[in-house]
Formats: C-alpha cells, sequence, structure tokens
C-alpha cells in the first residue's frame, strides 16, 4: 500500500530542466538544517527550485509539506493568517492565531516553504524564529531575494543555469531554452545552435529571461533576439529596483529581458497588462474584463483575445479552471508601468467597486435566493476565491478613505467567513473601517458594522465592548427598513446577553428577532430563533419544548435550503436526543450533518461533530466507530490549533474509556481535557467528571486515580490521547515523568502547601481547592507560586505529580 503524502504543492507547468547538483545539495540541506533560505535576484528560479526540492522530499516529512505563498500580502501582520490559512488552523479567539500556529506544529514533523519574503522580511524572520523555538520537528525553506538574518539561517545563493562552453555545449540553460522553444512552436532552434548559445550567455542563464525569449522564437530567431538584448543590456531602463545601473548585471540583465517583451507587446497588450496588476493572485475572464476594459482603449470584447496574446508570450500564465495570473517578476514591473501611466488610483478604486459589488453578488445568490443548493455553493465557492482580492480592496478602502465601499465589502465576506469558523481577520478589517471619517456613510451600514465588530469581540470574550457595540447596532438598523444583517445582529446580541447574565433582555430580544424576522419571511434568521429557543429548553431541562424547537428550525433551514443552517438544526437536535437518552437518534442527527459542514469547510464545527458522533457511539457500544470519530476530530483540531476541539474530543476519549470499563484511560483523558480547559480559561470540573473520579477512586483507588489525574494533566493531550486510544494507559504510569520523582520530600512544604499539592493531585482547580479549604483563590495561587519556588517546578500539573508520586495526603499536618 502506498502512503498518501500530505501537501498543498501546486502540479508542475512543465518539465523541470536542470539543477541536478543543485537539487541533490539541497535535499540534504532541508534535513540537517532548520532554516534554509533560497537567495537571488528575481528570476533566477527561487520558486520553481524551491516547490521542486520540497516535492522530492515530501514523503520524509510525516506531518506534510506545505506552500506558504506570500507574494500577494502585503501587509506583515497577515503572514500569520496565510500560513494558518494552508495549515487549516482557525481562530479560537480572534486575534490568537499565532497561539494555533505553535499548537498545530509543535510536535509536527513538517517542511514549511515560505514563498517572496523579501518585502516582509523582518515579520517573516520573528515568525520564523518563534516557530523554530517552539517546534523541534519543524523545518523551513524560504525563498527571499534578502536573508531573513535570524540565527541557525542557512543562506544557499541560487546560481544561475549552467552555460554552455566548448566541452559542454548542451548546458543546462540551452536544454532549458530549447525545451520552451518547442513548446512555443518554434522550429528550426536546434539548427542555429551557435545563436543559441550566445543568446544563454547574453541572459547569463537566468531562468526566466530564457523563459521569455523562448515565447519569442516563433517571431525571432535566437540571433536576433541576442542581438536585441545586447542592446539592451546597457541602456537607461531599470525597471524593477531602486537605483540605476549599478544593479548587479544579471538583474540588469532580466530588467532588460522583461522590458524588451514589454515593448514588443500590442498598445492594448500593453495596457491590459499593467492594468491586470491590482488583482492579488488569480483572476477569471469576467473580473479582468470588468476591472480592466474601459470602452476606450480597451473594449471589453478585446480582453479575451489580449489575453490569449499574453498567456502565448508568456507573460501571463493561464490554467486548467480558466483562471489567470502574473507571475510575481512581471506583476511588479506591471504595477510599475501602471504608476507611470498615472492610472494607478483610478483602477484600485475600480478594483474596490467591481471586487464588492461581485462578491455582494455571490453572497446574495448563495445566502438569500432559494435556488436549490448547490446553484447557490457555486457562489459561495467564488466568493471564497475572491477573499485575497478582498483583503487588498479592504486595505485600499483604507488608505484612501473610502469607507462605503470597505464596510460593504467587510460585510459580506464577514458572512463567508463565519460559515467556516474564521473571523479574526474580520475583527481588524471592521477596527479599521470605522475608524474612518464615516460623515458620507449610511448609518445602516455602519450599524450593521459595528453588529460585526460585536460578534468578533463576544467571541473573543470581550463581552463589554461586544455589548455597547451590539446595542448600538441594533438600536440603529430598527431605524431603517427590515433587512437579513438586522436578524444577523439580534442572533449575536442574544449571546451577548445570556453570557452576561441578563437573560430578561435577552428574551426580549429574541422575540423581537421572532417577530422581525417571521413578518419579513427570513426563513434564515427565524432558524437561528428557533435554535435559541431550543437552547433555552434544553438548558432548563424543557425536552420536549427543545425538540419541538429543533423540527422547527430543520423545517425553517430546509424550506430556505440552506444547507449550513439544515446542519446546525441537526446538531442542536442531536444534542437533544443525546439528552433524552436517545442515542440511535442522536446518532443519525449528527450523521446526517457531517457532509453538510464538511461541504462548507468549517472544520471547527466538523471536529465538533465527529466528537459528538464519537460520544455517542460509545454509549452505543459501537466501539470501533466511536474510536474512528474521536480520532477524525481529535486529528483535525490538532491540525488547526483548537484546544478546544482537543478538550472534546478528550472528553469523548474519557466516555469511550468508560464504556469499555477501562478506567484508567477514562481518568487519564478527563485529566488531560480538564487541563486544556483550564488552560483556556475555563474552570471547575464538570459533574461528569466528578462522577468519574468518585467510580474510579471506588474501584482503583485514592492513590492510583490522584497518580492517573496528576499523570493525564502532565502529558502532552496528543500523547495521553493516544495512549488511551490504543488501550495502554497503564503504560503511562510506567514512564518516568518530570524531575518531580527526584525532588525533596514533602517535608520542605508547610502543612496548608501539603494540602494543596494533595488537593492538586486529587483533579482540583484552583477555585475548587478554595472551595475545599475555605480560603480565597488568590491565596490558592499563592501557595501554588511558593511550592513551585521551593521544587523547581514549572507547572501545576508537575506538583501534582510530584505529591501523587510521593504520597502527599490532604490531611497530613
Amino acid at each position: 500500500m502506498t502512503t498518501q503524502l500530505l501537501h498543498n504543492l501546486p502540479a508542475e507547468p512543465n518539465r523541470f530542466v536542470g539543477r541536478a547538483r543543485d537539487l541533490a545539495e539541497l535535499a540534504a540541506l532541508v534535513h540537517e538544517e532548520r532554516v534554509v533560505t533560497l537567495s537571488g535576484v528575481g528570476g533566477i528560479g527561487k520558486t520553481r527550485l524551491a516547490l521542486r526540492v520540497a516535492a522530492q522530499q515530501a514523503h520524509r516529512f510525516a506531518d506534510g509539506v506545505w506552500l506558504v505563498e506570500l507574494a500577494r500580502i502585503g501587509n506583515p501582520a497577515l503572514i500569520v493568517n496565510e500560513m494558518a490559512e494552508v495549515l487549516g488552523v482557525r481562530d479560537e479567539v480572534p486575534g490568537r492565531l499565532l497561539d494555533g500556529l505553535r499548537t498545530r506544529l509543535r510536535t509536527a514533523h513538517a517542511l514549511i516553504v515560505l514563498d517572496n519574503c523579501e518585502h516582509l522580511v523582518d515579520r517573516c524572520a520573528e515568525l520564523v524564529a518563534d516557530l523554530i523555538a517552539e517546534c523541534p520537528e519543524l523545518r523551513f525553506l524560504l525563498t527571499s531575494r534578502e536573508p531573513l538574518h535570524i540565527p541557525g539561517e542557512l543562506i544557499w545563493r541560487v546560481p544561475p543555469l549552467e552555460l554552455p562552453d566548448e566541452r559542454h555545449p548542451e548546458a543546462e540553460s540551452v536544454l532549458l531554452f530549447v525545451e520552451r522553444a518547442h513548446a512555443a512552436g518554434a522550429r528550426g532552434v536546434s539548427g542555429s545552435m551557435d545563436d543559441v548559445v550566445r543568446l544563454c550567455h547574453a541572459l547569463d542563464g537566468l531562468p526566466l529571461a530564457l523563459e521569455l525569449a523562448a515565447a519569442r522564437t516563433s517571431l525571432l530567431g535566437p540571433g536576433r533576439i541576442a542581438d536585441r538584448i545586447a542592446v539592451r543590456k546597457g541602456d537607461r531602463f531599470n525597471l524593477l529596483t531602486i537605483g540605476d545601473r549599478t544593479a548587479p548585471a544579471r538583474q540588469r540583465t532580466l530588467l532588460a529581458t522583461v522590458d524588451w517583451s514589454h515593448e514588443l507587446l500590442l498598445p492594448k497588450e500593453r495596457v491590459l497588462l499593467r492594468r491586470l496588476s491590482v488583482f492579488a493572485g488569480l483572476f477569471d475572464l469576467v473580473l479582468a474584463e470588468r476591472v480592466c476594459a474601459d470602452g476606450g482603449i480597451v473594449r471589453k470584447a478585446d480582453v479575451l483575445d489580449l489575453l490569449g496574446g499574453l498567456v502565448d508570450k508568456s507573460l501571463v500564465l493561464h490554467d486548467a479552471a480558466g483562471r489567470y495570473r502574473l507571475l510575481e517578476t512581471i506583476k511588479q514591473y506591471a504595477a510599475e508601468r501602471l504608476e507611470e501611466a498615472g492610472e494607478a488610483e483610478r483602477l484600485r478604486d475600480r478594483h474596490l467597486k467591481v471586487i464588492c459589488e461581485e462578491m455582494e453578488r455571490g453572497h446574495e445568490a448563495a445566502s438569500l435566493d432559494r435556488r436549490p443548493w448547490q446553484e447557490r455553493f457555486a457562489h459561495f465557492t467564488k466568493g471564497r476565491a475572491l477573499l485575497d482580492d478582498a483583503r487588498n480592496a479592504v486595505d485600499w478602502a483604507v488608505e484612501r478613505n473610502h469607507p462605503a465601499f470597505g464596510l460593504r465589502l467587510a460585510r459580506v465576506a464577514l458572512a463567508m467567513l463565519a460559515s467556516r469558523g474564521d473571523l479574526g481577520e474580520s475583527v481588524g478589517w471592521h477596527e479599521r473601517l470605522l475608524a474612518l471619517d464615516l460623515s458620507g456613510v449610511p448609518a445602516d451600514l455602519v450599524a450593521v458594522a459595528k453588529g460585526a465588530l460585536a460578534y468578533g469581540l463576544e467571541l473573543a470574550d470581550e463581552l463589554a465592548g461586544a455589548e455597547e457595540l451590539v446595542v448600538q447596532s441594533v438600536e440603529e438598523q430598527q431605524r431603517h427598513p427590515y433587512t437579513y444583517w438586522l436578524g444577523m445582529t439580534y442572533g449575536v446580541a442574544l449571546t451577548v446577553f445570556f453570557r452576561t447574565g441578563q437573560s430578561e433582555k435577552a428574551r426580549r430580544y429574541l422575540e423581537e428577532l421572532e417577530a422581525a424576522a417571521t413578518a419579513h419571511d427570513d426563513l434564515f434568521n427565524l432558524a437561528t430563533a428557533r435554535i435559541a429557543q431550543l437552547n433555552l429548553a434544553l438548558f432548563s431541562g424543557g425536552l420536549h419544548q427543545a425538540q419541538r424547537y429543533g423540527e422547527e428550525a430543520l423545517a425553517l433551514a430546509r424550506e430556505a435550503r440552506h444547507h449550513w443552517t439544515v446542519a446546525r438544526a441537526l446538531t442542536h437536535l442531536g444534542a437533544v436526543a443525546e439528552a433524552a437518552g436517545d442515542l440511535e437518534t442522536a446518532r443519525s442527527h449528527h450523521a446526517a450533518a457531517l457532509p453538510l459542514i464538511e461541504e462548507m469547510d468549517n472544520r471547527v464545527e466538523l471536529a465538533r461533530c465527529h466528537a459528538q458522533l464519537g460520544r455517542v457511539a460509545a454509549g452505543l457500544g459501537d466501539y470501533a466507530a466511536a474510536r474512528s470519530h474521536i480520532s477524525a476530530g481529535l486529528d483535525l483540531s490538532r491540525q488547526m490549533g483548537q484546544r478546544r476541539g482537543v478538550m472534546r474530543a478528550l472528553v469523548a476519549l474519557s466516555a469511550l474509556a468508560r464504556a469499555q470499563d477501562d478506567l484508567e484511560g477514562a481518568v487519564l483523558a478527563g485529566s488531560a481535557a480538564t487541563a486544556l480547559r483550564e488552560s483556556i480559561g475555563q474552570f471547575g470540573t464538570p459533574g461528569r467528571v466528578q462522577e468519574l473520579l468518585v467510580l474510579a477512586r471506588s474501584k482503583l483507588g485514592a492513590g492510583r486515580v490522584a497518580l492517573l489525574w496528576a499523570k493525564g494533566a502532565e502529558r502532552p493531550p496528543e500523547e495521553v490521547a493516544r495512549w488511551v486510544l490504543e488501550g495502554q494507559a497503564a503504560y503511562i504510569l510506567s514512564q518516568p515523568g518530570t524531575p518531580a520523582q527526584e525532588a525533596a520530600p514533602y517535608g520542605r512544604l508547610t502543612a496548608r502547601e501539603q494540602q494543596i499539592a494533595a488537593l492538586l493531585a486529587g483533579g482540583l482547580s484552583n477555585r475548587g481547592i478554595a472551595q475545599e479549604l475555605v480560603i480565597s483563590p488568590a491565596t490558592v495561587a499563592r501557595h501554588i507560586a511558593n511550592i513551585m519556588e521551593k521544587l523547581d517546578f514549572d507547572s501545576r500539573a508537575q506538583i501534582a505529580v510530584w505529591a501523587a508520586e510521593h504520597g502527599v495526603d490532604a490531611g497530613r499536618t
């Protein structure tokens, strides 16, 4: 059986030529060194070489090889977002993505390729240094015109392709040129090898220059191209760098080659090429027509043929899906031509307007229409593909003080980000846009933006700020005709008020939401109201009422033909059925939701659904299915850096172990889950865990349970999960732990400190210990700090292990 490689590397567009020695050397270096930077001028082939090395070595990295492309990123703060997107890491708390990356990569044996770092080199250096320090098995392969200059970085200067000489007339540069010329339809190139050799020397073996020249060989022979390049090498053009002819010779050669290719374009092709530079990455024909055609120099009817010409000349790349993109070197060149032509501001204004309108149209079709779901989902997918351009457009809206378009764009992007559980970036967009001069912006648009920002703040547990904003948002939107967005804002308000204990106010908002959504046939938000009512009924023990609300929510979602809402209703109905003890129905509901959630790419909810299915399957005695679902949820959460998701999987795993009479495994998993709960600020031991500990102490003895609990909190959660899944919980007890085993006897601690250490070993939180000893949590924290200092420990888990292994008794004085 072959092992499927984990990577996101693109397929090579054509055959890789040459560099055999370079590949061999780099293959060894990416395993020997933590950080390898391929450095060199633009067009020398850094990216292509890095991708080739990564592809060849992918089988040696168990946790994958991942390409992170930075060329389209202008804001250093977005590097973490881009890396998180590639690795599938999701915001656990908005603004804390780096924590998720550390969690995801801490034990990963992986290679990350950071491509085109030069314009973000300072932030790249900080991020790489941080992750290398935290993640011992992680490797980086970078491409950059400028090295990072961080400790441990190996700088590998990418050389040009080998040039021909008398002994080696068929050098790498010749082979590349001839192959690409044949691909361009040139005939007779092999019969003019002296001119080919002269051209390769004229171009200094630079791959991009060779590719651009080869694209012209169907019109001009190698000799004529070499003559023209020789003229350009010493002239006034120096287009992609700051400075003059003092730029390195190879860079002048490349720039002269790009400029020569540009001057051979038709006038309309030049105009289109420079205008295409406003796109962040991939774009399609429709976008190119809407942004770049002006009815004058370039008409809409011209764009397709002009794009075809630019593709033929290797200045624009085209993929099988009908999308286009510019190489970064060409994009920089084209952007400078756009500035020179005085068109940059006008084109970026148009880009902002078009991207905003495209995403609004897509959101309308995906979320608000009632056409068949697959038709709507196509619009949703297209909208997601525009998020890179949305980022650039929002940046431009902030830079040029265009808040109305920026807020409209942020509003529809929020809906797409929220459906896959990724809201951190949206918070930043709304904060920046709301800080602009809003005097000319419609009040209802500003109000919706405040509600969107409140949504992100609530997820980040900033409830006071969220409450202030959401009240302002609802009050202002109520002054205007009802929209879908007011219903969404009501939903945020419900959550904020319930979380802050303002139940009456929450119920009033719920009633207003239900009345408004019903009056305006807003099925999406009416289903949201039913789900909120279900949660209230379930919380108060009204299972029959909760069931009725869930069924109504599901009927509304199906009427709306909105799969995401259907999935939400199904998972809530599953929770009601589980609470009622009807595990078969619970499994049916969660299983029906699973493919719908997977389709939306909301991996946070997908992991949650797997954990729920695992817990229910364990209760039904289907242990194989339970293990499969729990493992899937655990893997997803680990990959996303989601500690809450890992915690849910451990809770389900504890239930599975208990169902199989593996009390040791159940305690270990419960302990690891509780430790994770505390690490994210959720204190207190759930009732089901307390019940488990009572049972385990009666069966295994208090000492053994204390040791299991301490070990579970001390070990990495993934390790605990692995041993419990494999039924080897006892193995962990046999392993050496922290230096606690060699620590001095408990006589070094005061009587109170001994009590606290023993209670820690028993699984109590700081708050639980405070209640047990009738002291304040702050006093408990001070005692724990003293214990750590006396025993030279770094964590509560070490204290718990030490107390369990030394038999410290909570009653000892």
